[in-house]
């Protein structure tokens, strides 16, 4: 009997699967890691806009004509193809020099490939971030069961109460005849207002108004993960992320008052005098700024009336400016159709993010969404646990320089709070808000205790935080 040829079998199935199972797919976020950490100090992150280097998106295409590897080659090492005389390379170089960029000879052709994936998803849209939670606080996606499963099992009992209230008085009619005794049948009207039923309609309203109107209580400002539309579409993750700005920069009360506040746009403007186009909306976002505050971007100079200026006034100022860095970025002379309609639709998004119903004029301060917001019987401090606990802001913030949309975090209950102070460890070395503590600086330096919490300082008192 022959035997069973394994061997041959196992380099067979290596020669037809193993290519398949070492092929490596490239991955988004790969891409946007390695964009992050090696294009985005010089290239927009909206692929389409002009910065310290040419706009990245339809890099593929521009490269089209050459081999796919002379594109692999020209981001490993660009000046050596420039040297090596490659008339792609010698193009680019003329129209960007003196301007040199950086070689990458770590990046494989994978990295490349997840690198170009990502490019082309930003410049087409299709990795835009989407609005997690609608402008109004509800979820997109709801995990809670739909209310009208709750009115529907509610109608079913509901009607399941009436059949059993009949059949209970058939089956009383039928014992009073069958002792022969005389038995008056209610109508079901009668039966529904009885004053039983009544009695316990009353008691069941008075139960859910109060479950209702406690739970709405405790859930007030509880929103985790919400993370609504702002009338900027301000990124923590390039700005806390990408450029290192401290949060005590741009919310500079968290050191020294209760408030951490939402900057004025004058913080804003401390940058963006210099910064006027952004990376990735290039003057869409940035334009609301300047006419929040009636900056002229044009002469870098703000309006002494402005606001007694006209909304056709103040409309003729940053079409111009809008329409002007269009023409910079196009090389075009004058504007095209596409041109036009950047410059209509960039104008009404204008409009309609700095006015509403109660604010209807341009001029005036930028009416942000809040985010966080305790109940008024709860007493939070920022600088006592910036300032005074030495916390970091990403504690109950989370990793704000990953979001694009910042959002809650934190659930924000008493019981989380109550847990972080049964915790979190006093920073008792130098530290001159806890001199007083005697007692416990004592404890600590005889090695009686290893440490103190909040707990052990009286964070657990009522009083604390409900005054």
């Amino acid at each position: 009997m022959r035997s069973f040829p394994t061997k041959g079998l196992i380099w067979v199935f290596s020669l037809l699967f193993l290519p398949i199972l070492s092929f490596s797919q490239p991955d988004a976020e790969i891409g946007k890691t390695l964009f992050k950490n090696k294009c985005a100090q010089c290239h927009a992150k909206n692929m389409k806009s002009v910065a310290t280097g040419p706009a990245l998106g339809a890099v593929e295409e521009r490269w089209a004509d050459y081999p796919r590897e002379d594109l692999y080659k020209w981001i490993r090492n660009s000046s050596a193809m420039i040297a090596e005389g490659h008339p792609k390379a010698n193009e680019l170089w003329d129209e960007w020099k003196p301007t040199v960029m950086q070689p990458f000879p770590e990046l494989t052709d994978d990295d490349i490939e997840s690198l170009l994936v990502y490019i082309d998803g930003m410049y087409t849209g299709a990795l835009l971030p989407q609005t997690q939670v609608a402008s109004g606080g509800e979820a997109a996606q709801s995990t809670e069961t739909p209310t009208w499963i709750y009115l529907v099992l509610f109608g079913f009992l509901a009607v399941l109460a009436i059949i059993l209230m009949r059949v209970i008085a058939n089956l009383n009619m039928l014992a009073a005849n069958k002792e022969g005794q005389t038995y008056e049948q209610k109508t079901l009207f009668e039966t529904l207002t009885s004053k039983g039923v009544i009695s316990f309609g009353i008691f069941v309203l008075v139960v859910l108004g109060g479950y209702t109107t406690v739970n709405n209580a405790t859930n007030l400002g509880r929103q985790q993960g919400y993370a609504p539309e702002q009338p900027i579409k301000f990124s923590h993750e390039t700005h806390a992320g990408l450029h290192k700005i401290d949060c005590q920069y741009c919310h500079d009360g968290a050191r020294r008052s209760k408030h951490a506040v939402i900057p004025a746009a004058n913080t804003c403007m401390n940058c963006h005098r210099a910064i006027k186009v952004g990376t990735q909306y290039g003057t869409a976002e940035l334009t609301k700024i300047f006419a929040s505050i009636g900056y002229d971007p044009s002469t870098n100079k703000y309006f002494d009336n402005y606001d007694a200026m006209s909304e056709d006034e103040i409309m003729e100022v940053y079409t111009k400016w809008i329409a002007d860095q269009y023409l910079v970025e196009s090389g075009r002379a004058g504007l095209d159709e596409e041109g036009k309609k950047i410059v209509k639709d960039q104008w009404e998004d204008i409009k309609s993010s700095l006015t509403n119903d109660q604010k209807t004029k341009i001029q005036g301060p930028i009416e942000w969404v809040r985010i966080h917001n305790l109940p008024d019987h709860a007493y939070f401090n920022h600088a006592q646990h910036v300032s005074v606990g030495k916390l970091e802001c990403q504690q109950c913030h989370g990793t704000v320089e990953d979001m694009e949309i910042l959002q809650q975090y934190a659930p924000l209950s008493m019981g989380w709070c109550i847990n972080c102070h049964r915790q979190t460890k006093v920073q008792f070395e130098n530290n001159d808000y806890y001199k007083s503590y005697a007692k416990y600086h004592d404890e600590l330096t005889s090695g009686k205790r290893d440490n103190v919490t909040v707990q052990d300082i009286g964070g657990l008192e009522c009083q604390k935080c409900h005054y």
